[in-house]
């Protein structure tokens, strides 16, 4: 039997996407920080533990033979919310079932996976369970039984719960394991628990599978923030929840003094973070606790960086849907959370919080400090034509009161065992796939482009925006935080530099941008060109009259706004 401390141990990330949880780069989920911790506090040094992702095994070969050699292989992973994805892509399960094959020490595999895999990550799919071809698959907690199982010799684990105490203690053990992932340090934003486990039982959810609510403390997370900063982590999202307003209550009512010993605490530790997001907050705890909701919220977005997002779950603004499937919410409950959000959060810095919800020409130039999001999901029982329609005119209303929705996240169901979907399966997104795929691009074409000018108004500036890839002679890049919004440069410009980007046109799901603040002496005639007022002509003639000691007064442009000498 190999001592705990000569072990040597590979960790793979198939990166994870929950209603509750996310861990696609550049995102790093708690997983892979937890199950470190566990195996250094059962005994294996930390400098035997080689960290890897998915998207870094399938660009360097070499690095499989980490998986080969290894005493023991853990993997991480799963999806049970299909999404499309920019900085990474998730494991297929043929991968996963590849990368057991090549193990010759012990493997293990669990997170979310454990609930079921399909023929390929995507929805209107029903799921199995499998374990891969693992010699062993967690059931529970893959940190708990990593650590278990290095206890055992190797030799096995019976499937448990990890508790807060040992979360303390291996989310601090864990920390150094961000170090070696492929974004770190600049763009690289740690996933961090608050609660997990629902009291509600919506049909498709997999959350309820890990029990009622189970919350840490705010000292708890506030350590955890400080671990992972003295290792060099600088953005963080408090995104692994049900409801962030439930943080530090009975599971349902906000409380408020909580958040801010949350909050308050991480900027204690954190002096100089980049990112300070959310992910879930529930809208029925606003319909349900209006007075103590809008305090939390301010909290929040005084302590927050701008362009956060508290994600809704109305789920289907069906009335039949949301009565056969459980939903939490109305669709006229959820438009009164909207108001709250946008009354309380929609404000943009460089202005008094009171005149939220903030947006036209005369708005600040930076995003607001919190919107709304809304997630919809099709495939659900009891959905119908009316069902689509029912959706639209929700979203129109939200438009047509001149509120603000940061996103709006559109999917098919995934029908996993032991939720009241798994009777239902994915026949129904199946058999409405076609109208789904129409209602989609309506959606996009109607609500996204116009919510969007409204979030971000010409001359908007995204601060620290990365630059990630090139397409057709542009290049795209996006901010870390939740939600980012994807950003097209005119040009080729040196990919993984960060510039400041002031936003200049609007697409569905994408806006256009020029470096901020442009240099007329230096820019690109397209460049110029996206500017909004400036045609070719104009371009051009600022071009030829080059150099500036000043911007050019341009009738249809403010130049001001984009540009300096």
């Amino acid at each position: 039997m190999i001592a705990p401390e000569d072990l040597d141990v590979t960790l793979v990330d198939g990166y994870v996407d929950e209603p509750a949880h996310f861990g696609v780069p550049p995102y790093i989920s708690t997983y892979p920080r937890y199950t470190a911790g566990a195996l250094v506090d059962a005994g294996v040094d930390p400098e035997n533990v080689t960290y890897h992702t998915i998207d870094e095994l399938r660009d360097d070969r070499s690095k499989f033979n980490d998986v080969a050699d290894a005493d023991l292989f853990v993997y991480v992973g799963g999806m049970t919310v299909p999404g499309k994805y920019v900085g990474g892509t998730p494991a297929e399960p043929d991968e996963v079932r590849e990368l057991a094959w090549l193990a010759d020490g012990t493997s293990v595999m669990g997170g979310p996976v454990r609930f079921g895999v399909g023929e390929e990550n995507a929805g209107a799919q029903e799921m199995e369970r499998s374990d891969l071809d693992f010699d062993f698959l967690a059931m529970a907690d893959v940190e708990a039984a990593a650590y278990d199982l290095v206890n055992s010799g190797l030799e096995g684990f019976e499937d448990r719960y990890r508790d807060n105490a040992e979360i303390d203690r291996w989310a601090a053990k864990g920390a150094f394991v961000v170090e070696q992932h492929p974004n770190y340090p600049e763009y690289l934003i740690c996933e961090m628990e608050t609660s997990r486990g629902c009291a509600y039982r919506c049909s498709f959810c997999t959350e309820p599978m890990y029990g009622d609510p189970s919350f840490r403390s705010a000292d708890s997370v506030v350590g955890e923030v400080e671990a992972l900063y003295d290792h060099g982590a600088r953005h963080f999202r408090l995104g692994r929840q049900a409801d962030i307003l439930a943080f530090g209550g009975d599971g349902e009512a906000p409380n408020p003094d909580a958040l801010r010993d949350l909050y308050g605490g991480i900027r204690e530790v954190a002096p100089d973070l980049g990112t300070l997001h959310l992910d879930n907050m529930n809208p029925v705890t606003i319909v349900d606790y209006p007075e103590r909701s809008r305090e939390a919220i301010r909290v929040i977005a005084e302590h927050n960086t701008p362009g956060d997002t508290a994600a809704f779950g109305l789920e289907s603004a069906d009335p039949l849907v949301q009565e056969e499937n459980n939903l939490l919410v109305s669709a006229e409950e959820c438009l009164e959370a909207v108001r709250v959000v946008n009354e309380v959060g929609g404000w943009r810095p460089g202005e008094s919080p009171e005149d939220a919800p903030s947006w036209g020409d005369d708005s600040p130039d930076r995003l607001p400090k919190l919107l709304p999001g809304i997630n919809l999901v099709h495939g659900l029982a009891g959905e119908r034509a009316e069902t689509f329609e029912h959706n639209k005119q929700f979203l129109q209303s939200v438009l047509d009161e001149g509120l603000m929705l940061r996103r709006i996240n559109i999917r098919q169901v995934m029908a996993f065992e032991g939720t009241d979907m798994e009777q239902t399966g994915a026949q129904l997104a199946e058999d409405h796939k076609q109208q789904f795929k129409q209602y989609k691009t309506d959606v996009r074409e109607t609500i996204d482009n116009a919510m969007l000018q409204r979030v971000v108004p010409p001359g908007t500036v995204l601060r620290d925006v990365t630059l990630e890839y090139h397409k057709d002679g542009k290049t795209f890049g996006r901010q870390l935080g939740t939600y980012s919004l994807l950003v097209a440069i005119p040009g080729e410009r040196e990919l993984g530099q960060t510039i400041d980007v002031a936003i200049t046109d609007h697409g569905y799901r994408s806006v256009t941008g020029v470096p901020h603040p442009l240099d007329l002496n230096d820019a690109t005639m397209d460049e110029l060109t996206a500017i909004p007022g400036i045609g070719s002509s104009t371009a051009g003639d600022i071009l030829v009259d080059r150099p500036h000691d000043s911007a050019p007064t341009v009738d249809d442009a403010d130049l001001a706004k984009f540009t300096r000498p």
